[in-house]
């Protein structure tokens, strides 16, 4: 039986005949999705405006209009009917009697009716009063009689929703988030709710009435693919259960899945928190626009009148080379060239993160259109920035999503794929499987204090559960792909093996905490020669506690915490009998020996700066040598020699921080000068890049350390006036940092280990610390690994010793205490 057909039906049998014809609708399976609900919408305009005929007589200035959803011709099988019969203020009566012959044999057929009767003054003004009403109204669709009252409703509910967008629409997103706050977002939930949830059709309909206000339009790329097939998975789950109902709960989703054709509920999940991730990213860039919008229509009048008039320009301040801050959103300096410069995504993501920002919604799709591909193994910028954005905490996770939604997280890791959107049916867990590894990142970010390779940590968070794509036990098929990625990323060989032995035995503690005897001996040495270092197990120790922590309230637990920590305890006594001795100094280069004995002639500091690039590659295996074609530089390497005297850590520091120069490794050390040569000598080796812009000259940058370490530059106070310069960015709150001494690890000297969120003029801070508590820097050892500073300072008394217990302590609570203030 054609449409056609099953219309002519429904009109010559009454309610009778529009059951069985909607029945027969519903039971065809050749017609499903968008054609189908159009079918149903257009059957049921046909009967309802042959009840409208029927009862109306004639009668003028009365019209029947279809609202909500069914206005929009959205019908599920089991949607209600949301209907307005409208009328211009005549026969009272005769208005009562026909809206009881169409809304009675609505509800004799048992379909569920939202229902009203007004004169449009009445509907404006309950518009005005109930902004859900008005919502509904914008979607308002003329049916049966007076289409002049109809057309004159709809322009007048759609001016006024234009003239009132200012008000209403802060209204609605406040309605947007409290409804997100009870119902949860919909692309995490196993029992999601399709129209309540965050990302959901409740969304998806208020993203229409914002593009309606002309205030603001969502990115239109996939959203009316993601709205669709949440529209086709809630008529399934109406067949399925025979019941108005949007919530999609698990003894349903089998039946659902089939209903659509799909292999299980698993494929179906992943295409709801598909859909979902696609409308949930739109009402966020949505609700950005809206917000510049008004705060721009509410500043420019009185700019205006400050300025006499003109457009106002909104200020773009530096973030990062390529990177800029422009109206609280990250975006590209007008000179990037993404097609010239593949690290910028990651570059531009860390940037964004450390500054609480979000990424615009134009440099991510520019980048993803333009920016190449990064070379295999990445450049070490790259390796750097992603650990910058994944060490970011909270505002991780919307940079991440801006990229993911752009499609530039798979293009980085191809291997994301098969974890992307991927369900856990476990009780225990509440995120997907990528959120996790998101949230585990977020909750390492925490913990980096505690490990002296922060980079590891995160990546290592990042890639845990990377296995779950893959058949069989994920631990290790995420090992195999662990060390695929790392290298990838550019880790080099002592590296990736320690990542691929965090992601093997990423449940190894946890598991054996709680389900082993710790007091067998057997189950302690098991351990240890599973994580085989003092260094992996610190490592091991933290990621277990960010991927429980990350799961969900039920993972973790004090007492489970101390179980892990008593297992660690006994495994690293195992490990310390295996105690590596301490290195001794390397000997001076033939160009560091000739810079010293400079510095010692000339009284003064001397200084070299060259481009660094990435060591070759030796397989000791077989013997050969790798020698890229084109070395990766890595930054720029500084030697400093100059006489042994008070201040020189400090003054250089700051004066490396004076010229916004990063610092990315640094060490200093005392240097044995050859025989007949006076003096002692300090040797600064580091290796610095620029923030933004292009390094300063030598001779620049030895003038300044030359004032600085007599004293005339007050490298502080010039510090502390460019700060003032610059407004403060809100920026993410990193946690405090940690000073502690180590226990025994140098017979020489003191070492004093500093862990720190990397910031302008952190080891000019440190310097003037240890200077102020009259230690001398015997050595150290700087390395800056994404945002984390991991520092160890090897310090002595005044006379060359080690510093008494008591002291070293106190000197670590003085270095802390500066830190934090």
């Amino acid at each position: 039986m054609t449409s056609t057909d099953t219309r002519v039906e429904a009109e010559d049998s009454g309610p009778s005949g529009y059951a069985a014809a909607r029945l027969r609708l519903l039971q065809e399976g050749a017609r499903s999705g968008p054609p189908r609900r159009a079918a149903l919408a257009e059957l049921t305009d046909d009967w309802l405006t042959g009840l409208f005929t029927a009862g109306s007589g004639g009668m003028r200035g009365v019209s029947l209009v279809a609202v909500g959803g069914y206005g929009r011709g959205e019908l599920s099988p089991r949607s209600d009917l949301d209907l307005l019969l409208l009328h211009d203020g005549g026969d009272s009566g005769a208005v009562a009697s026909l809206a009881d012959r169409i809304w009675y044999p609505v509800w004799d057929l048992g379909l569920d009716l939202d229902h009203s009767v007004r004169t449009p003054a009445e509907a404006r003004k309950t518009a005005a009063d109930d902004l859900k009403v008005q919502l509904g109204l914008l979607d308002a669709r003329h049916l049966a009689g007076d289409l002049g009252l109809t057309a004159g409703l709809r322009t007048a509910v759609l001016a006024d929703w234009r003239n009132q967008a200012p008000k209403r629409l802060p209204e609605l997103q406040e309605l947007c988030a409290e409804r997100a706050e009870r119902q949860g977002e919909l692309q995490y939930l196993l029992e999601p709710d399709l129209k309540e949830a965050r990302g959901g059709l409740r969304d998806a309909t208020a993203l229409r009435a914002v593009a309606a206000s002309w205030l603001a339009d969502a990115p239109r790329e996939g959203l009316s693919d993601a709205r669709r097939r949440l529209l086709d998975v809630r008529d399934a789950l109406h067949l399925a259960t025979g019941r108005a109902t949007d919530r999609l709960a698990l003894q349903e989703q089998d039946q659902v899945a089939a209903e659509l054709g799909l292999l299980d509920a698993d494929t179906l999940l992943r295409q709801v928190y598909e859909a979902a991730r696609v409308v949930s990213y739109a009402s966020d860039v949505t609700w950005r626009e809206v917000g510049r919008v008004l705060r721009s229509r509410a500043v420019r009048p009185r700019l205006r009148a400050m300025l006499g008039g003109g457009k106002p320009v909104a200020e773009r301040s530096p973030l990062a080379e390529g990177v800029v801050e422009q109206d609280g959103e990250v975006g590209l300096a007008r000179a990037a060239r993404p097609e010239r410069d593949p690290v910028l995504p990651l570059r531009a993501a860390a940037a964004a993160a450390q500054a609480d920002l979000p990424l615009s919604l134009h440099a991510v799709r520019r980048m993803a259109a333009a920016a190449r591909p990064l070379p295999t193994p990445w450049p070490a910028e790259a390796r750097e920035q992603l650990v910058t954005l994944l060490g970011s905490g909270r505002a991780t996770i919307e940079v991440w999503e801006a990229l993911e939604a752009e499609g530039l997280i798979t293009r980085l890791l191809p291997d994301w794929e098969r974890v992307r959107c991927r369900p856990q049916r476990n009780a225990v867990h509440i995120w997907t499987v990528d959120r996790h590894l998101i949230e585990t990142a977020v909750r390492a970010s925490e913990l980096t204090r505690r490990v002296g390779r922060p980079d590891l940590l995160l990546v290592s968070a990042l890639l845990h559960d990377i296995g779950k794509g893959w058949p069989g036990d994920h631990s290790v098929a995420g090992e195999i792909i662990a060390r695929d990625v790392a290298a990838r990323i550019g880790f080099d060989r002592t590296d990736v093996a320690v990542l691929a032995t965090l992601v093997r035995h990423h449940l190894l503690l946890i598991d054996t905490a709680t389900r082993r005897d710790l007091e067998d001996p057997a189950t302690v040495r098991s351990v240890a020669e599973a994580v085989g270092s003092q260094g992996t197990l610190e490592l091991l120790h933290a990621l277990t506690e960010a991927d429980a922590l990350a799961t969900g309230p039920a993972a973790w637990s004090t007492w489970r915490g101390s179980l892990v920590a008593d297992l660690v305890k006994r495994v690293s006594a195992v490990l310390a009998g295996d105690a590596p001795e301490e290195p001794e100094a390397a000997a001076p280069t033939a160009e560091q020996e000739r810079l010293a004995i400079e510095a010692c002639r000339t009284g003064g500091p001397v200084l070299s700066l060259r481009a660094q690039t990435e060591p070759v590659d030796t397989d000791t295996d077989s013997g050969s040598t790798t020698v890229p074609d084109d070395p990766e530089p890595l930054g720029v390497e500084l030697l400093i020699a100059v006489p042994d005297q008070p201040g020189v850590l400090p003054s250089v520091a700051g004066v490396l921080a004076m010229h916004r120069l990063t610092v990315r490794t640094a060490e200093l050390r005392a240097l044995d000068l050859p025989d007949g040569v006076e003096g002692s000598v300090l040797l600064l080796n580091w290796r610095v890049a620029a923030e933004y812009g292009s390094l300063p000259q030598a001779a620049r940058l030895r003038a300044d350390l030359v004032r600085a370490l007599d004293g005339s530059l007050d490298i502080t106070a010039r510090l502390a006036e460019r700060d003032a310069a610059y407004p403060r960015r809100r920026g993410i709150v990193a946690p405090p940092a940690r000073v502690t001494v180590a226990p025994a690890a140098s017979r020489l000297a003191t070492v004093i280990e500093v862990r720190a969120h990397d910031a302008p003029g952190l080891l000019h801070r440190i310097g003037r610390a240890l200077e102020e508590a009259h230690v001398r820097v015997r050595s150290m050892h700087v390395s800056t690994l994404g945002a984390n500073a991991v520092d160890a300072f090897y310090v002595t008394g005044t006379k060359g010793a080690p510093l008494p217990g008591a002291e070293a302590a106190s000197v670590a609570r003085a270095l802390e205490e500066t830190l934090r203030a």
